[in-house]
């Protein structure tokens, strides 16, 4: 399969070839060890979410060139509030940083920016950056790329079955129409395909109360590489191997 580079100009577009029959329709990425990175070279861990950043302008670029059609970044979890207050205000300000550089170039690509979670309860500067990149790149018809802030998958199903109950309370709804479809529309990823691939760096092999729900028959792909150093050829063996495998959900 070719997979064209990605340009912001009109330039002859360079391709690279990868192996495997299939390229995931959505990726979810956990983004996990950028404080450790920063550790290891005598740094605060601050440094480490920083240097994060420019990761995932390349993982972004990797998608696009690779035609995956979206992609769910876990970059805030309801959790990390449990940080040191001067690392958590340095995390919720990497979104507005980001977006103010690089929306520009996303919006080149035809990327359209979302969003899942609590974000009514982030900080004004954060969510107000969010709100404009969203509506900014509400038209285009790219790579939807997802970004998982003040999010916690155990909150998400709550939350579900809080408006569930609620539309049946109201006789919206019946209990006997209520099934797994009915169910995931009342998630964040309503309209939004499960993940066929979970990407996680860093080493650890745990979910993390990331989209439970969703990723039941989701591939998973672990490395002990750290966020910071995760490049295009390591995003490009997971969906290589994803490619090899053989999805039965459950049947033969």
């Amino acid at each position: 399969m070719r997979i064209p580079f990605l340009t912001t100009t009109k330039q002859p577009e360079e391709s690279i070839d990868i192996s495997g029959e299939n390229i995931p329709y959505h990726i979810a990425i956990i983004m996990d060890g950028n404080g450790r990175w920063a550790q290891k070279r005598g740094m605060p861990r601050m440094a480490g979410h920083k240097e994060g950043i420019s990761t995932v302008v390349k993982i972004v670029k990797a998608a696009v060139k690779c035609k995956v059609k979206a992609l769910t970044l876990y970059t805030f979890s309801t959790e990390n509030w449990k940080r040191p207050k001067p690392e958590v205000d340095t995390i919720l300000k990497l979104p507005k940083e980001f977006l103010h550089i690089y929306l520009p170039e996303l919006m080149a690509n035809d990327v359209r920016i979302e969003t899942i979670g609590d974000i009514e309860h982030l900080p004004a500067h954060t969510r107000k950056a969010v709100e404009y990149a969203v509506e900014r790149t509400r038209d285009n018809n790219g790579l939807r790329l997802n970004f998982a802030l003040n999010y916690g998958g155990r909150q998400e199903i709550l939350n579900a079955m809080k408006k569930l109950y609620a539309d049946i309370n109201e006789a919206k709804l019946s209990m006997d129409e209520v099934d797994e479809q009915t169910f995931s529309k009342y998630l964040y990823t309503d309209g939004l395909p499960d993940p066929d691939l979970l990407i996680r760096t860093g080493g650890e092999k745990r979910l993390s109360n990331y989209l439970p729900w969703q990723l039941a028959y989701t591939e998973f792909w672990f490395t002990a590489v750290l966020w910071p150093d995760f490049s295009e050829k390591e995003f490009i063996q997971a969906l290589e191997e994803y490619g090899q495998r053989k999805r039965r959900y459950g049947g033969l």
